[in-house]
């Protein structure tokens, strides 16, 4: 017999849970494309995404995933032979390194394992870089895999007079963490609408300051990915480059003003913070007596509000028993040595207490039920920080 019937809770880093409310939302026939509802609905999204990243710079929106967004992004930046340091902790920020050595970028690579980069080393290879050759320094603000969040004002702080460009991956932070692109000195962002968001994956989004386009187009901006034509569209469809994604458009409305006018972007974040601390302590409270269960990441203040990284034996079989027999659905250990040992529990975008106390539940039962040590109490921690006043 199985206890999986019922609502499932899916605790994987992206796509994330999607509110009915967006699901209704999106959930209509598409309006003249050329009429002014859907135009002027479509600059309302564009306003609230500026306050989402904490920006007045300019956005272009593509049809697409974050590697598309990653593409856009190299498309306008560079040249074919232009210098990029990318500072990379985890699967993704050396995927997107992968990606833009293979459009011909020279990619140099600060990496610091599963720990996010010093930003005294950052300083000490800018400081050698006299003839100003680099022209961006590239980060995951979150890297989904490991669970690493940089320190996007730290790195920042770093650069120093530098010239070259702070181009910040925001897919997995975006609605999640704090993020301020103007106060922070960041030049170009990236997110996605699968996350944070609350969403449906489909849509990407590039902010660029007016310094990153001052630099103008590159011998790699083809018509598609040109973002300056997007991002000062007087048409609707040059906004998406072709027909919009109308049914996206109105999940997006109907999910910003969830974030931003009725829960509010500060307590979104709170949200998320609360959220991880109490994985974290469940965490924590199965490792005591030497399970070997523990978080990837033993820093809290390195930690990321979105996503963790949990390294615990057995974990392919624990999540296998979890999806099974309770509907609930981790992540897999991604780009990690020993994957079959390590596993990811998202909350991120609409979760609550309830859904993480779910996973977490579920997860206890499972090592129960196959076997896999560990030390009790975990949930009654993760039940301590929920409980602690708002």
């Amino acid at each position: 017999m199985s206890l999986a019937a019922g609502r499932p809770v899916i605790a994987i880093p992206g796509p994330s849970p999607v509110p009915d409310r967006v699901l209704a939302a999106a959930h209509r026939a598409s309006p003249d494309i050329y009429g002014e509802e859907l135009a002027e609905l479509n600059l309302q999204v564009v306003a609230q995404l500026k306050r989402l990243a904490g920006t007045q710079a300019n956005l272009a929106p593509y049809i697409g995933n974050g590697h598309a967004a990653w593409e856009a992004a190299g498309a306008n930046l560079f040249n074919p032979g232009d210098q990029a340091l990318t500072l990379t902790f985890g699967h993704f920020g050396r995927s997107w390194a992968q990606q833009m050595e293979a459009m011909g970028v020279a990619v140099e690579r600060l990496d610091s394992g599963n720990l996010p980069v010093d930003p005294d080393r950052l300083a000490q290879r800018l400081a050698r870089d006299t003839a100003h050759a680099i022209k961006a320094v590239m980060v995951c603000q979150i890297d989904t895999a490991t669970g690493v969040m940089a320190d996007i004002p730290a790195l920042r702080d770093a650069m120093g007079d530098h010239p070259a460009l702070l181009v910040v991956d925001a897919i997995a932070s975006l609605g999640c963490a704090p993020m301020m692109m103007d106060d922070w000195g960041v030049d170009v962002l990236i997110s996605a609408s699968q996350k944070g968001m609350m969403c449906p994956p489909g849509t990407s989004f590039l902010w660029f300051s007016d310094r990153t386009a001052a630099r103008g187009r590159t011998q790699l901006t083809t018509p598609y990915w040109d973002w300056h034509s997007r991002a000062h569209a007087e048409a609707l469809w040059r906004f998406w480059g072709g027909t919009p994604p109308v049914q996206q458009i109105f999940a997006l409305d109907e999910a910003l003003r969830m974030i931003l006018d009725e829960e509010g972007i500060f307590a979104v974040w709170a949200r998320h913070a609360a959220l991880a601390r109490a994985v974290w302590a469940a965490v924590d409270a199965w490792g005591e007596g030497g399970t070997g269960i523990r978080l990837a990441v033993g820093d809290p203040a390195a930690r990321a509000s979105s996503v963790t990284a949990i390294i615990l034996p057995g974990a392919d079989a624990l999540r296998a028993w979890v999806t099974a027999n309770c509907g609930v659905t981790l992540g897999v250990g991604l780009g990690a040595e020993q994957p079959e040992n390590v596993l990811r529990v998202a909350h991120m975008g609409h979760s609550n207490a309830a859904m993480i106390l779910a996973a977490l539940g579920a997860m206890q039962a499972g090592m129960t039920a196959l076997g896999i040590p560990c030390g009790p109490g975990g949930l009654d921690a993760a039940a301590r920080v929920l409980a602690e006043p708002a």
